[in-house]
Formats: C-alpha cells, structure tokens, sequence
C-alpha cells in the first residue's frame, strides 16, 4: 500500500499541537488554531486578516518585523518575548518560526510557548538563591574561631539543599572551629529543616567544627519530641548567650 504524504490534512494536524501556532503572510494572519485562539483569549474570526505585529509592544515591533521577512527564507532561532493578549494581558512567551508553502503562497508558522511558569521558577530560583548567600554572608564571627549562623524564614527542600552546600565552605574559609546554629528567625520546624540540621551538622563535625544548637522556641521544641527527632547529639541551649557560657567564653553582661 502506497502511502502519499501530501493526503495530509495539515489544518487538522495544527489543531492537535496543544501550543499555540499561527500561520501568517504579508504582514496577514490567516490562521490560528484552538490553542492560540484560547491562549490569545479570542476567536478566529477575531485575529483572521490581523496584523501579527499587533501582538508585540511597540518597543519589539521592528526587530520583530525583520525577524519576519529573514523567516521567509530560513527558519528563526527562538527567542523570548512578551506578547499582548486580547483582552490586554501580557505573557511571557517563546517565539519560533519557520517558512511554509500554502499553495502557491509563501508563509510563515510560528509557535508560541508560554514560559510564564518557567520565569517564576526561576525567580524564585533566583531570590532563594540571593536569600542563602545573604545568609552564608552573615556568618557572623564573634571570637576567633566562634562564629553564629542565623537561620531565618521558611525553610524548604532547595534552600535547605544551598544550605548544606553553601555553609561547610563558608565555615572553612573563615577558620571557625565552633558554630552556633541560630535558629530563633525560624518559627516552623519542618523534615527539611531538620534533615538540613543534621546533614550540616554531620559534615561540619567531618570538619572538625563543633555545632551548637539555639533559639529552638518551645512549640518547635515540642514537635521534635512528637515527630521522633533526636537532637541528643548536639548541645541545645536557648540563647547564643547561653551557647557561649556553655563554651566557657566570659560574656559581659
């Protein structure tokens, strides 16, 4: 049985690509398929003879129009974007194109992904980041070899995972021999807290730096009694006060 490639029914085959795609000549939409119609927040008949320009702020349309006519003759590398929906939106979208016959007529296919999700990942990425190397940048020295550690905010799996890798090189760089984990900043002691606790604790002593424990409130206390978790092996006080007397350093009142 001969297969024909050209039986085809492209249209159909546009509509299944869950990413949105429009095909364009001349400055002229001529079509969208389902998923641009509801990414765009519109309908075909709502975008059909449009200018694709219309999407992009004024600021991007010129590189965008020449990015078009280059398309006619090769395919465009991807590039990033905001484009306008609609309704007047914004998004933050991934732009590919590519040139396409119609026919006689030469056109152009270009795919658009959104990539709102992936800038908020690594915003977050990028903040968490900035918050660990504040925190490693606080090591606060107060003796020759003492130094405190301030833990504070919300503790999750990556932080906790910076941490740990962040922490042990801060420590040898500044020659600490003991340091006071304070953790009075930190108001829910959850797993990732408390396994960051003891992978930090467990590679320091490799180093041979002495941990102490500080600043465990009550309730947090409490929750490691209730959840198993055996703090035994690390001196616990309540203050880097009290840290520092269990230590035999004269603290002036």
């Amino acid at each position: 049985m001969s297969e024909d490639m050209s039986d085809i029914d492209y249209l159909k085959v546009m509509e299944y690509s869950l990413d949105p795609l429009i095909i364009h000549t001349d400055y002229r939409i001529m079509y969208v398929n389902g998923a641009a119609e509801e990414f765009f927040r519109t309908d075909k008949d709502g975008v059909v003879g449009q200018s694709p320009l219309d999407i992009f702020k004024e600021s991007s349309k010129d590189a965008i129009r020449k990015r078009i006519q280059s398309a006619y003759g090769k395919p465009a590398d991807v590039i990033e974007e905001t484009v306008y929906r609609t309704d007047g939106s914004t998004v933050e979208v991934e732009l590919y194109c590519h040139p396409l016959m119609i026919g006689d007529t030469q056109a152009i296919q270009t795919y658009v992904h959104d990539i709102m999700e992936k800038k908020e990942r690594e915003k977050q990425q990028t903040e968490m980041v900035a918050e660990i190397n504040e925190l490693s940048a606080v090591l606060v020295p107060l003796l020759d070899d003492i130094a405190v550690l301030p833990i504070v905010g919300k503790i999750d799996e990556e932080k906790a995972r910076l941490l740990l890798e962040i922490i042990p090189a801060k420590v040898r760089e500044q020659n600490v021999n003991h340091v006071i984990i304070d953790f009075s900043g930190v108001y829910t002691l959850n797993h990732y807290v408390t396994d960051a606790l003891f992978k930090i604790t467990s590679v320091l002593a490799l180093l041979g730096v002495r941990s102490i424990i500080t600043g465990l409130r009550p309730e947090m206390a409490m929750s490691t009694i209730n959840k198993n978790i055996d703090l035994s092996s690390i001196p616990t006080l309540a203050t880097v006060k009290d840290a520092l007397a269990y230590m035999h350093v004269n603290v002036q009142s």
